[in-house]
Order: C-alpha cells, then structure tokens, then sequence
C-alpha cells in the first residue's frame, strides 16, 4: 500500500497506541503462549492468514450471545462476530438445536438429504434466484460462479473491482490491496497478484476497473468486451470498510454487462444475509445472473452457495464442473436453514437497522464534535468507521485514509472490552443477541477514545 496518511491527529494517536499496546499485551499472557505453542504446527500460529496479530492475536475460548471470552478470561462484546458470519450470535440456541438434532441423525452422507433440498428452496425464494448449488465457502462459492460464467459465455477473461477480495484462489487474487506503486493508473488499473506462488501468466485473464465508475467499465467492455466473460463484484464492496454504491451505478453496470453479453456476479459473502433479507439485490434492487453467498447464511457453520439464471446454472448439467464431498453437509444445511428461516427473519432485519443506526449514529455524533477525520457507515448489521472525513467512493479513496487512528483505536477498544476485526479494510457485524447496552458500550468506549486522541 501507499506511505500511511498523517493528520493532525497522527502524532498523538501513535502515542495512544503505545500506552494501550503494553496494555493488552499484559492481560493476554495466555494469549501468547498459546501462540508460542502454536507456533511450531501452524505458519503464524494460526489456522488462516486472516487471524494474524501483532505481536500476536487474541485466542478465543468461548462465545456466549453477544459476548466472547479469550484464553485469558477477559469478556468481550463482539463486533468482530467471525468476520461477518455470525449475525445470529454465538450458541444461539435454534442453531444449536439444529445441529444437535442433525448430528444424532449422522454427520455426513455426502448424499444430499431433505434438508438440502429445503435450504435450497429457501435460498431460491429469499435472492431471488431460480437454481443454487452449495459449497463449504465464499472461495469456492466466486471460483465455481466464475467457472460456470465461462462455460456460459465461451469467453475466458474476468473482469473485476479494484482493490476487492473474492477469494484466495490464484484466478482472483489480483488487485487486493494494491499499493500504489504498482496499481497503474486510475484509467488503467494493472491486475497485480496479492500472493506470491500465482502463476506469472495468469493475469493475461483478469481485467480491472474501480469501483462506482461506470465509465470505465464501458470502456473496458468496448475493447474487449467479447472476450469477457464474467465481471465479479462486490455490489457493496466490503474490502475497504464499506463503500455504497453511488445511485443509478448499478443499475447501469446492469445494463452494460447485459449489453456486451458478460455474466454479472454478485459477490455476497458480506453482504447476503446482512444487509437486507434478500442480500444488497433486494436492497438495491438490481439483480446479476449469479450470486455468491457464505458467512452468515450458515449461522457459523462452514456453509456457502452459489446461484442465478436456470439457463447459467445449466452449465453444470452440461459439463462445468462443480464437485465437493462436503457440499450439502447435513450439519450445516441444518443450521443454515434454521439461521434463515427462523433467526434472520423480518423481524431480524429490523432490530439490526434500529441497532445500526444506534451504533452509527452515536459514532458518527462523536466524531462531529471531536471534529476527527473519519465518517461512519451504517447499512443495519453491518457498519464501519473510516479514517477519511468524505465518504469512500473506490479503493484509491480507501489510501487516504490515516491508519495511525485506527491502530490506536483497536487496543483502546479492545481494552475496554470490546472485540473488534484486526485490521481498518474490515467492518463491525452486529448479531440478534446484541442490545442496546452492547452498543453503548462501544459507543462510551469510542467516546473515551475520542477525548484522549484530541485533548
């Protein structure tokens, strides 16, 4: 990434965050040696490269409604919540009754039950969509669309947003977190591998354009529209904070793909089963030819899917390749349709925007009065601060952002009792257990924060 952004807030931040570093570091003792431990059986002492910490992350032992509790004993409020995957809580007692109840029945068949077959149903009704097909995750969910979306077009290219995740498959592990000194320009932005070990060739497939510009995305298709076979994208993109679509940008993306005969995939991780009951397609109201969902579908449960037009998903029945002997897992089926027919209800939605706007607005309040260089994004269980005065419109937006506050802010937090996601690209996920006194905790907490970066 580019040379971090300075304030005049910098200095006393990166002060705050050496006083309240030694802080945590002493009461997560536990913390690190399990990571010593862990060390010696996993790179990093953790299972994925997400969960890395500096020195060392916070191990978790136990979740309880809103609430977790680390290696060390230390309570925390989570808005962390998984990354986004557990918007119904943690051990909610449906999910566990679900999983329960299906496990005395046989953990796995890989042989589709009725249960399947019912979780399908209710996905097809709540996206909107005529046919889905179930994986274990949001990866494998994005590779099989991007498949299914070249066997449909006969075409080999992708087309994808500046600075988006889908994935850590070698085929969209470009333009993540570009620095800026090998993004190109902003007309013509260069796929560059976030991973080393991606085949040198293999962005002679991806093409890349920003986010909210749907200008640029015509241009591209213009010359080489018929090549293209699938544009992937966040339709709110998750990987900087959150940035909204501008008014009329989807729609128009809509109509450009549907003119230059390319796939439109919704990447739904985030965003499907948080947002909107329906996921961003019901919130705002453009629909792709196929989605993707994961994360908070399956209630915890490692559950994902993918789905769209009959005529796309056909593909599969005439040669695109979709296996998995976990797909369709009775467990997770079992909590996933549980978590969408009775946890994420009308019901739920409408506590997450009541909650939202709670968390947002006593934020965003704060942050007026302190007059900091950082606005708040409230979209209902999901939200965000970030560290820039105007709202994000792209990823070159999301690098002038002051990363000195944030990393000052998540000790702070953390201290007090409130867990968050390690790192300024991610968001607070809310789940149906939190309440109001867990939002005015990290409000209180925030507030705290906000005195001491300015005094």
């Amino acid at each position: 990434m580019s040379s971090p952004v300075e304030s005049e807030f910098s200095a006393r931040a990166k002060q705050i965050a050496a006083e309240e570093m030694p802080r945590l570091l002493a009461r997560t003792t536990a913390s690190k040696a399990l990571y010593e431990r862990a060390l010696h059986s996993m790179p990093g002492g953790v299972a994925s490269s997400f969960q890395l910490g500096d020195p060392y992350p916070v191990y978790l032992r136990s979740g309880k409604g809103s609430l977790v509790c680390d290696v060390d004993n230390n309570e925390y409020v989570d808005f962390h919540n998984g990354f986004g995957t557990m918007a119904v809580g943690h051990a909610h007692p449906v999910i566990v009754e679900a999983i329960t109840t299906a496990a005395q029945s046989g953990t796995h068949f890989a042989v589709t039950v009725e249960k399947t077959v019912a979780l399908a149903e209710e996905l097809c009704r709540r996206f909107s969509v005529d046919q889905v097909r179930f994986t274990n995750s949001g990866t494998e969910s994005t590779s099989t669309a991007i498949r299914v979306a070249r066997a449909a077009t006969g075409r080999d290219v992708i087309a994808k947003i500046e600075g988006s995740y889908h994935g850590h498959v070698d085929q969209l592990m470009y333009s993540v977190l570009p620095g800026a000194d090998v993004m190109g320009g902003r007309d013509a932005p260069v796929a560059t591998p976030k991973s080393k070990g991606v085949p040198a060739g293999m962005s002679q497939w991806i093409r890349v354009v920003p986010f909210n510009d749907a200008t640029a995305l015509e241009r591209l298709f213009e010359a080489e529209g018929n090549q293209i076979a699938a544009l992937i994208m966040e339709p709110v993109m998750m990987n900087i904070g959150i940035v909204v679509p501008q008014p009329g940008y989807l729609e128009q993306v809509r109509e450009i793909c549907t003119r230059y005969g390319v796939v439109l995939i919704f990447d739904e991780v985030k965003c499907g089963g948080t947002i909107a009951e329906g996921g961003a397609q019901q919130r705002f109201g453009v629909e792709a030819d196929l989605a993707c969902w994961a994360k908070s579908i399956g209630g915890g449960t490692p559950l994902g899917a993918f789905g769209g037009r009959a005529d796309i998903m056909d593909q599969i029945n005439q040669g695109a390749a979709h296996q998995g002997t976990y797909n369709g897992n009775p467990l997770s089926v079992a909590a996933g349709l549980a978590t969408l027919t009775q946890v994420l209800t009308a019901e739920a939605y409408t506590k997450f925007d009541r909650l939202g706007a709670r968390l947002a607005g006593g934020i965003q309040s704060i942050i007026d009065e302190y007059q900091l260089p950082a606005h708040t994004v409230d979209l209902g269980c999901k939200g965000c601060i970030s560290y820039r005065s105007q709202p994000l419109t792209s990823y070159r937006d999301f690098l002038e952002t002051d990363l000195s506050i944030y990393e000052a802010s998540y000790p702070w937090m953390v201290n007090r009792g409130v867990f968050m996601t390690p790192g300024d690209e991610e968001q607070w996920t809310l789940s149906v257990q939190h309440e109001d006194e867990d939002i005015d905790r990290y409000v209180d907490a925030f507030a705290a924060f906000a005195a001491e970066l300015t005094r």
